[in-house]
């Protein structure tokens, strides 16, 4: 294996069966990485490799044996590491470009499973019912106990228009989900956009790919012509992430130019970095400043960031520098928490390996790892709570990063400062079983109206309290963590501060 490593702008947040997502960043150019080698353990290993070849019941390859001892000490460190053979590198490559072929559904592990984090919206699992934290147990007659990702990734492609079975364990169900699913090319429409009603816009980012920025510029564009805006709101839930330029392109879009929108620190000088709302940080391969040439009202209008327990790694980025400057307020629930940088490090016959890297921090220097972004008002998904009532958050995967900052808060993800509600009981969880996941941006979106409410200076009602309410026109914006929970009208002392 050679010791020096070209760079690729990719960084991640888990992988997609049919594609592996990865967010950028530029570090450890050409570096001779060797040291002092550990002879003692690679003794060891030898003396092991060794037996295998002498003993084992049946013959192994040296190149199975080696790429499984690589995958294994990758993997080991922590959720997002790993090694990607020629097929995975080659779909982070084209996954990046909104185009490929699969379910559409972000899955980890956990415990020896394959778990869901999320569907992809408007692709086969999410159209078929796959739900954020259902288990996989099995693809098809295979179990998936003990499988490794990428294998489960590899079973669960295929090509278009041919079927799948996944049988699932969901939270509260006595019964395994089977479910059929026909495989389908993924076109993922990065950015999504339309009026509410007159004056209020809103867009939708389902992930960060290598051209959200200039199709977000193209959607502010439209609905500018449509009306002059005076509020906005921008859903970022169950958007998984992706590109870091991305992330900073959009953030750029609505912050003044030049302001920090977040920072890395890791080991090397490399990883050491702040990114700022500036062509040279958000353009990838143009001149084209297309951010300098949105309207004025992108930067004046009033806004609400709406994020849930699927918003991850560059929504999170997202959201936290607009939180942080004060540009938006979050509503909605936690986000996922996966605050660390992966660097994608070309090897050898094409392959690679996914390499957490740094840990990324918010402006005002917050660590979201393990922890996540708090929204400003805790808001579910319904009246009576989140109808995908458990969710799977970075804090939860095994071998996860420490949050660096606060280490005593960053373990406990749902800790009861910020948990979202209290657990439904059963006549709730009942209701919220049999309900159809929402769709985000329709009538029946209620995280998005009480969004409008916010907007409009009218009661946004709290998941905390669920009989209480907080008039938005009076509202003290401090995180709705550090707000009263009694059962009761909420009615800070100061108003919150314009958007500028």
């Amino acid at each position: 294996m050679s010791s020096k490593y070209r760079p690729a702008s990719l960084l991640g947040v888990g992988v997609i069966a049919g594609a592996v997502l990865s967010m950028g960043i530029t570090a450890m150019a050409q570096r001779d990485t060797r040291g002092i080698l550990p002879l003692d353990e690679l003794r060891q290993f030898s003396d092991v490799f060794g037996a295998i070849k002498a003993y084992y019941v049946e013959p192994v390859e040296d190149r199975k044996l080696i790429t499984e001892a690589i995958s294994g000490m990758v993997t080991g460190l922590d959720p997002h590491s790993s090694y990607l053979d020629a097929d995975a590198f080659r779909e982070l490559q084209v996954g990046t470009q909104g185009e490929f072929g699969g379910l559409g559904i972000e899955v980890g592990t956990e415990d020896g499973f394959i778990k869901v984090v999320s569907p992809i919206e408007d692709t086969p699992a999410a159209k078929a019912g796959v739900r954020a934290g259902d288990l996989i147990v099995k693809i098809d007659d295979t179990p998936t106990k003990g499988m490794s990702l990428n294998d489960a990734v590899k079973l669960m492609r295929g090509k278009p228009k041919s079927p799948i079975t996944l049988t699932l364990q969901r939270k509260n169900e006595p019964r395994p989900i089977v479910l059929t699913v026909v495989r389908d090319v993924i076109r993922v429409q990065s950015v999504k956009s339309k009026m509410l009603e007159p004056g209020v816009g809103y867009v939708r980012v389902t992930q960060f790919q290598e051209h959200t920025v200039e199709n977000l510029a193209k959607h502010l564009d439209t609905l500018g012509k449509q009306g002059p805006l005076k509020s906005l709101v921008l859903d970022l839930r169950n958007d998984p992430g992706g590109l870091l330029h991305g992330a900073v392109g959009v953030s750029a879009a609505f912050l003044p130019p030049r302001v920090v929108v977040t920072s890395t620190d890791g080991r090397t000088e490399d990883a050491k970095r702040k990114y700022i709302a500036a062509p040279e940080d958000y353009l990838r391969g143009s001149r084209d400043d297309i951010i300098a040439r949105l309207p004025a009202w992108t930067k004046t209008a009033k806004m609400v960031v709406l994020t849930n327990g699927g918003s991850a790694s560059a929504s999170e980025i997202v959201a936290g520098a607009l939180q942080d400057h004060k540009r938006a307020v979050v509503l909605g629930t936690q986000t996922f928490g996966k605050g660390s940088v992966q660097s994608i490090l070309p090897l050898t016959n094409n392959t690679a390996i996914k390499l957490t890297t740094a840990r990324y921090y918010t402006p005002s220097g917050r660590s979201i790892q393990a922890k996540g972004i708090v929204p400003d008002y805790v808001v579910e998904e319904t009246v009576d709570g989140d109808i995908s009532n458990f969710r799977v958050r970075e804090a939860d995967l095994q071998r996860h990063l420490s949050n660096d900052r606060e280490k005593e808060k960053a373990e406990k993800a749902l800790n009861p400062e910020i948990r979202a509600s209290p657990a439904p009981g059963a006549t709730e969880a009942d209701k919220l079983r049999d309900m159809k996941p929402v769709e985000f941006g329709s009538a029946e979106d209620y995280q998005l109206q009480q969004a409008l409410n916010y907007l409009k200076g009218l009661p946004v009602v709290l998941a905390k309290a669920r009989d209480a309410t907080i008039t938005a026109a009076a509202a003290d914006p401090t995180p709705a963590a550090a707000q009263p929970t009694a059962p009761a009208s909420i009615k800070p002392k100061a108003a919150p501060a314009k958007a500028k």
